[in-house]
């Protein structure tokens, strides 16, 4: 298990983190495009940063600005029993907003609002997704769609982790040779909710990087292999000078988002 989600299993408790409100975007531009890294809009600021890059370019000794950093506040998972005891829905938001001791029209309740409108939300064409609120109906979604014999992968940085130069290291693992995978977005909630959903053809690898202070991380990143659908005035093709359709889109996977990927 990674360490993204072994650290979120805590012993039971409902009671709202102290940092509980803040920042609740999982990460995704255009579900039917690609995920971004979105840690504090950093990548707005720096126009020398990268996001996206060409499959050709992992290999030792590129060397890119990018952001690993984490997003999402650390709330835990609750076990599966207690979670399924606790309403999930828009119409039962007056019950949430009682078990969690919060006020009708504070900022706390609409971030509660916000993420389960966004559970709530329509499903976009050809996707497949799920709001976990456990550990375990992650994990049965995740094999549900890629069978039972499924991993799950996520970055893992030694440290702190700045918008800096990365340079790739020895050592590039290929986990796969293209297929179906699912991502998983922390939300803002009062325990551990998972956005998760499928995406098309992908490669996956683990990479190793070393930050220009030091810092060194197992990346993992994501390869879109069929960018036929994808738009072409967005970000995504437009950083890599791309049409749709042509060679394969990366990305690096954010500290605390988790891939599912068939073993």
């Amino acid at each position: 298990m990674p360490k993204a989600l072994s650290e979120l299993v805590q012993p039971d408790s409902v009671e709202p983190p102290k940092n509980f409100v803040g920042y609740n975007h999982h990460g995704v531009e255009d579900r039917t495009l690609v995920i971004y890294t979105q840690d504090d809009d950093t990548h707005l600021k720096d126009p020398t940063q990268r996001i996206f890059f060409l499959e050709k370019e992992i290999k030792p000794g590129t060397t890119m600005k990018y952001s690993l950093g984490r997003n999402i506040a650390g709330e835990t998972f609750l076990p599966r029993k207690t979670a399924e005891s606790i309403p999930f829905s828009s119409a039962k938001l007056p019950e949430i907003l009682n078990k969690f001791s919060m006020k009708p029209g504070s900022v706390e309740a609409a971030v509660i609002q916000e993420t389960i409108q966004e559970c709530e939300s329509k499903v976009l064409r050809g996707e497949d997704r799920y709001c976990a609120t456990s550990l375990e109906s992650m994990v049965d979604f995740a094999m549900s769609k890629l069978g039972r014999n499924v991993q799950a992968i996520s970055t893992e940085v030694e440290k702190g982790a700045t918008l800096q130069n990365y340079t790739v290291k020895p050592g590039v693992k290929k986990l796969n040779e293209g297929g179906n995978f699912i991502l998983c977005h922390k939300l803002t909630y009062a325990y551990a909710v998972f956005f998760c959903h499928t995406f098309g053809q992908t490669r996956a690898y683990v990479v190793p990087l070393q930050g220009a202070d030091g810092t060194t991380a197992n990346a993992v990143a994501i390869c879109h292999l069929d960018t036929s659908a994808w738009n072409p005035q967005n970000h995504p093709l437009q950083e890599v000078k791309l049409m749709p359709g042509g060679l394969p889109v990366c990305h690096y996977l954010p500290q605390g988002h988790i891939a599912w990927i068939p073993k």
